[in-house]
C-alpha cells in the first residue's frame, strides 16, 4: 500500500486554499493506536476523559479500565489477530473495549446495536468473532443465532453501571426525563458475561507484547462501491493517519482544551476516527450520548459547552432550532463538520447564526478511514462542495467507458464529470476475506475507486453529482438497495422489486420500493412495512413502497433502477 511519502507527483492546486498554518503533508505515523493511547492517557492523567451524564472518568481511570478489560479478554482466549465484535452505542464500556481489544492486537469488529439477529449473523459469519462485547439489549440478537454459529464468549454491558447516581440532578433535567432515560438505557441479558466481571480479574501485565503500526486493527461494515456488505480492513497506520490529517484539520485545537460531543455512532466510521481517535490523541474531553436528545445536549452544553461538535445537517439542524427557542448558547462551537449526505445552505446559514462559527462539510468513506476532503476553516470554504483534499490525500477524476467503469489512465479535463479516486495513508487494506471486490475498488498502484461521480474546479474544490453505486444515503448511514429488495422478495405476494432513494428536502434520501406484485395478490403498504421493520434496522425500512406494474430491464432481464427511480419519482 502506497503511503504518502511514495505518492507520486500530481498537481496539488488546492493546498493554497487551506486554513494557514495547515501543511500539505502530515507526518506519518510509526507507532500503533495503543501506544497513542498510552501516551494520552500517561500526559492527562487525572484531566477527564469522558462524560457520561454528567458522570466523569479521568484519562487515568480510563487507563486502568482498559487494562483491566484487556486482561479479562486475554483470559477469555482473545490473542493476536483475532476478531472481536463490540456491539455498543455510545458510552464508557464502548472507549474502554475498543482499547481493550487494540491493546492485545486483536481486531476490533463494529456493529449497530440496533442490528436485528439476521443482518448481525450475516456479518458473524463473514468474520467469524468468538468473542461479543454486547449492549445487553442486543445480547437477546445473538443468542438466536443457530447453535452451530453461535458465538462462544457474550460479554453483556448494562449502560446504567457508568450512569450517575447523585450526580444525575446537575443534568438539570426533568425527573421525568431522566427515568425514561434510565428505562431506554437497560434491557435483560441472561446467560452471558457481566461486563463488570470482565474488569474483575486485575489489569495486563504491562509486558504483554503491542501491536504495531502497520496490524489491522478494525474491520468495519459497508456497503462499499457494489452495494453488497463487505468488511474493510483498517489498520493501525490508517486510522492513526487519518486522525493527525484531522489534527491539521482542525488547526489551533489545543491539547486537553477541546471538548468533543459524541453525538455521531462511535461503530460509524465518521464517530470512530472523530471520537476515538482523533479526540484520545487531543486528550480532549468526550462528552458522550447513546442516541441524538436535544434535550441531552442543550442540558450537556450549559456545564460542559462543546468545542466541536460534529453532526449531520438534520442534527445541526434540530440543535440550532432547539437552542434557539431555549435560549441556550452554542457560541463555543468552534469545530463543526458535517458529513455523510449533502449540506443545504439554510442549515449552514441558520448554524452558523446561532454559533457564530463556521459549518463546513467533509467527504469520506469507511475505505478511506474515513475523511478524505473537506472545506477548510476559513473563508475559502465554499458551500455546496465537499471541499478539498487533506493533506498528504491525492485526487484524480477518471472518465468512463461504454459500460460504465472507469478507465484510470483517463483523467478527464478539469471542470468534466468523472469518478472520483482517491490515494493516502488512510486508504483501506481490502476487504476480509473478499479479494475480488478488492482487486474492484483498489488498483494496483493503491488508488481508491470511491464510486463517486464529481467536478473538481480549477482550485480543486469537489461537488459530487452523481453515483456509480446506487447506495442510498439516508441518516448519515448507507443502505444497499440489494440487501433490501432481497428481504423484500421474501415476502408473500411479491414478485419482484426494486429500491431507490429519494432526495429529502431536509438532505440525504428516503428509501423508496417499487414492487410487482404476484397474480391476485394486493399491496396493504402498512402491514408491509410493518413486516419489514422487523426483519430490518429502522433506517433500512422504506419509507414509502408502490406498486408498479412492470419494471424496465436490460437485455439480460437486470432491473434497471435508474430508470425506474426516473418513471416512480413523479409519482411520489
Amino acid at each position: 500500500m502506497a503511503t504518502s511519502a511514495q505518492l507520486p507527483p500530481v498537481s496539488q492546486p488546492w493546498v493554497k486554499n487551506y486554513q494557514p498554518g495547515v501543511g500539505a503533508e502530515i507526518k506519518l505515523p510509526s507507532e500503533s493506536l495503543v501506544e497513542m493511547f498510552e501516551r494520552s492517557v500517561a500526559e492527562a492523567d487525572g484531566h477527564p476523559a469522558l462524560e457520561f451524564f454528567a458522570r466523569r472518568t479521568s484519562y487515568r481511570e480510563l487507563g486502568e479500565q482498559v487494562a483491566q478489560a484487556a486482561e479479562g479478554l486475554r483470559r477469555l482466549g482473545v490473542k493476536a489477530g483475532d476478531r472481536v465484535a463490540v456491539i455498543l452505542p455510545n458510552c464508557p464500556q464502548h472507549v474502554v473495549a475498543f482499547y481493550a481489544v487494540l491493546r492485545l492486537g486483536a481486531v476490533v469488529v463494529e456493529h449497530n446495536p440496533l442490528y436485528t439477529t439476521g443482518e448481525l449473523l450475516h456479518q458473524f459469519q463473514d468474520h467469524g468473532a468468538r468473542v461479543a462485547i454486547a449492549w445487553d439489549k442486543s445480547v437477546a440478537s445473538l443468542q438466536q443465532f443457530p447453535a452451530d454459529e453461535r458465538v462462544e464468549h457474550i460479554v453483556a454491558v448494562n449502560l446504567l453501571d457508568a450512569f450517575p447516581t447523585i450526580k444525575r440532578l446537575a443534568l438539570g433535567l426533568p425527573l421525568r426525563k431522566l427515568r425514561e432515560t434510565r428505562s431506554a438505557l437497560t434491557g435483560p441479558a441472561l446467560g452471558a458475561m457481566p461486563w463488570k466481571q470482565l474488569l474483575a480479574s486485575g489489569p495486563l501485565n504491562d509486558s504483554h507484547p503491542r501491536p504495531g503500526v502497520h496490524d489491522l486493527a478494525v474491520i468495519g461494515y459497508t456497503s462499499g462501491t457494489t452495494g453488497h456488505p463487505k468488511g474493510a480492513m483498517l489498520s493501525h497506520f490508517n486510522l492513526y493517519s487519518n486522525a493527525l490529517q484531522g489534527e491539521a484539520w482542525m488547526h489551533g485545537a489545543q491539547q486537553r482544551k477541546e471538548i468533543l460531543y459524541a453525538i455521531l455512532p462511535m461503530f460509524h466510521a465518521f464517530g470512530m476516527t472523530l471520537y476515538l481517535t482523533f479526540g484520545i490523541r487531543k486528550q480532549g474531553l468526550l462528552v458522550l450520548f447513546p442516541k441524538f436528545d436535544t434535550d441531552l445536549v442543550l442540558a450537556a452544553m450549559k456545564k460542559s459547552p462543546a468545542t466541536v461538535y460534529c453532526a449531520v445537517p438534520p442534527i445541526y439542524e434540530r440543535t440550532a432550532v432547539a437552542a434557539k427557542e431555549k435560549g441556550v448558547s452554542l457560541r463555543s462551537c468552534k469545530y463543526c463538520i458535517s458529513g455523510a449526505m449533502n449540506l443545504p445552505d439554510h442549515v449552514v446559514e441558520l448554524w452558523e447564526s446561532v454559533s457564530g462559527g463556521l459549518l463546513v462539510e467533509g467527504y469520506g468513506m469507511t475505505e478511506s478511514s474515513p475523511v478524505a476532503l473537506g472545506n477548510p476553516f476559513h473563508p475559502s470554504r465554499r458551500n455546496g462542495t465537499i471541499g478539498v483534499p487533506f493533506p498528504s490525500t491525492l485526487m484524480k477524476v477518471v472518465g468512463m467507458d461504454g459500460e460504465g467503469k472507469d478507465s484510470v489512465e483517463a483523467e478527464v479535463a478539469p471542470g468534466e464529470r468523472g469518478e472520483l479516486l482517491l490515494k493516502g495513508p488512510q486508504v483501506f487494506q481490502g476487504y476480509w476475506n473478499n479479494p475480488e471486490e478488492t482487486a474492484k475498488t483498489l488498483t494496483e498502484d493503491g488508488w481508491l475507486r470511491t464510486g463517486d461521480i464529481v467536478t473538481v474546479d480549477p482550485d480543486g474544490f469537489t461537488t459530487i453529482v452523481d453515483r456509480v453505486k446506487e447506495l442510498i444515503i439516508t441518516g448519515g448511514f448507507n443502505v444497499s438497495p440489494s440487501e433490501v429488495e432481497a428481504i423484500l422478495r421474501t415476502y408473500d405476494g411479491v414478485a419482484d422489486v426494486a429500491v431507490f432513494g429519494k432526495p429529502s428536502e431536509r438532505g440525504g434520501e428516503m428509501v423508496v420500493a417499487a414492487v410487482v406484485l404476484e397474480a391476485g395478490a394486493g399491496l396493504d403498504e402498512a402491514a408491509l412495512r410493518a413486516w419489514c421493520k422487523e426483519q430490518m434496522t429502522a433506517y433500512k425500512v422504506p419509507v414509502r413502497i408502490v406498486q408498479v406494474q412492470d419494471m424496465p430491464r436490460s437485455m439480460l432481464g437486470k432491473i434497471l433502477r435508474k430508470q425506474v427511480k426516473e418513471q416512480v419519482l413523479p409519482t411520489l
